[in-house]
């Protein structure tokens, strides 16, 4: 059976250039990689006041969203392939600066484009976290990859919480947006000079050239595939317009596969893709990232509906998103740390399994049970425990099995199927919740809220079945 231990060769001596303090490292990393998910969440509890700003629909305020998540699934391949040519720490620089500049346009941004711009500048900082997985892969002993992994992976829940935190406290004070971001880019800044003074530049170099138009293809495919599940409620699932962006998409998808067949370099090496043992890692992620990402929009709609209005909701505030999903956080940080113990005990697989199936717990108990206040925190305990086993574990079966000069990309692959699934997610739940609301208000119904809970469980536990079976496949 594979554990932790196979991770990363065992060393009898330090390299040159691998640096003495492992935990400095580790923290500056983790640090970084908290920022970065930050702003993945930080504009969900302010949808529907940017709807009201711009006077625009839920469809179209939800780009505010998935284009982060849209820029992300296209950078981070990108960014981990040259982060594997040209040297990890520099792309991690790269994503962080991008992170900071995004946030400067965010700041400054007076209509929803300009505001949908900078949000996808600070997605592409989502490859920070794949490359600092590689960059641990790199530096750090075989013993601690596994918890270290796991470290670096709580922060996408832990940064997604204070996001949201943050957001609630600004929102308390004032109608407007920007301060937000421009908290975010301060924070980021931070970051980029903890990562300059503490963060290594190890690893071998793999060589090679950038695949431009492998990255082009890719990015016309999500957009038409994810503008298509956006808009299907909108202009209808049969009409001319969907249909044409899913044909489009599904010609893009075999044109993108048969350029990464053909270039010398790749951006995405297909068998890191779907090769035996990447297949089930990839197909777990990116139904974890769907039920990751699906949490985000749903909670923040679900507690702030007023339930003398509407029946349902917990009538809380901007500042009550944050607070509620304060037990996930503690429970996910705790557990990543354990994660590391528990798959050098069962293996990586197993443990995504029961971290997955915890995932799974957590969204049967909301669509059963959502109307008391125990109800949301319970949820988002539990979800905590999951996502702390499920994306530790996670990061390491991505990248056990590969070269050590490929580590970037492998866990670059993984990282852009979970971002595509959460992309997935955040336009596939707006078009369940724009297509079933109350007459009169245009609020979504009870139905639709639960619906979407039965759908990301199933999500769920279908990751769980898979992450079993590799476990049961590969042992």
């Amino acid at each position: 059976m594979s554990g932790a231990l196979t991770t990363a060769p065992v060393r009898l001596a330090r390299r040159p250039g691998e640096p003495p303090h492992t935990t400095l490292v580790l923290a500056a990393l983790a640090t970084a990689g908290m920022v970065v998910s930050v702003q993945q969440s930080l504009v969900i509890p302010l949808l529907p006041r940017l709807m009201e700003l711009f006077h625009t629909s839920v469809t179209a305020v939800t780009w505010v969203f998935t284009a982060s998540l849209l820029a992300g699934a296209v950078g981070t391949p990108l960014l981990s392939r040259f982060g594997d040519m040209y040297g990890k720490k520099k792309m991690i620089l790269l994503a962080i600066g991008m992170l900071v500049a995004g946030s400067v346009v965010c700041a400054l941004s007076s209509s929803l484009p300009v505001l949908v711009a900078g949000r996808a500048m600070q997605g592409v900082s989502v490859a920070l976290i794949p490359l600092a997985i590689g960059t641990i892969r790199d530096a750090f002993p075989a013993e601690r990859v596994t918890t270290a992994i796991g470290i670096i992976s709580a922060t996408m829940g832990v940064g997604g919480a204070a996001g949201m935190i943050v957001t609630g406290v600004i929102a308390g004070h004032t109608t407007s947006h920007r301060p937000i971001f421009w908290i975010t880019a301060g924070l980021a800044a931070l970051g980029m000079v903890f990562i300059a003074a503490c963060a290594p530049d190890v690893g071998r170099r793999a060589g090679g050239r950038p695949d431009i138009p492998g990255a082009l293809v890719l990015a016309g495919f999500l957009v038409c595939l994810l503008l298509a599940i956006s808009q299907g409620n909108r202009w209808g699932w049969t009409s001319a317009g969907v249909l044409g962006l899913f044909g489009a998409a599904a010609v893009l998808c075999a044109v993108w596969v048969f350029v990464e067949l053909r270039v010398r370099e790749p951006l995405v090496r297909l068998g890191l893709l779907v090769g035996s043992r990447s297949l089930s890692a990839n197909l777990a992620s990116m139904l974890l990232g769907f039920s990751m990402f699906a949490a985000f929009t749903l909670i923040a709609g679900f507690v702030q509906a007023p339930r003398d209005q509407l029946g349902y909701g917990l009538s809380g505030s901007v500042l009550d998103v944050g607070l509620y999903t304060l037990p996930s956080t503690v429970t996910m940080l705790a557990c990543s740390v354990l994660a590391g113990r528990m798959a050098a005990r069962i293996g990586p697989a197993f443990t995504l399994a029961a971290g997955s199936a915890f995932v799974t717990l957590s969204y049967v108990w909301l669509a059963l049970s959502n109307s008391h206040v125990f109800d949301m925190l319970a949820f988002n305990a539990i979800q905590g425990v999951g996502f702390g086993i499920a994306y530790a574990a996670l990061g390491t079966l991505a990248v056990q099995h590969v070269p050590m000069d490929q580590s970037g990309i492998a866990s670059g692959i993984n990282s852009l199927v979970r971002t595509t699934g959460g992309s997935i997610a955040g336009a596939a739940t707006a078009a369940v919740l724009a297509g079933h609301t109350l007459a009169g208000t245009g609020a979504p119904t009870l139905g639709a809220y639960v619906f979407c809970f039965w759908i990301v469980a199933g999500g769920a536990a279908l990751a769980t079945a898979v992450a079993a079976a590799h476990g049961l496949r590969h042992r």
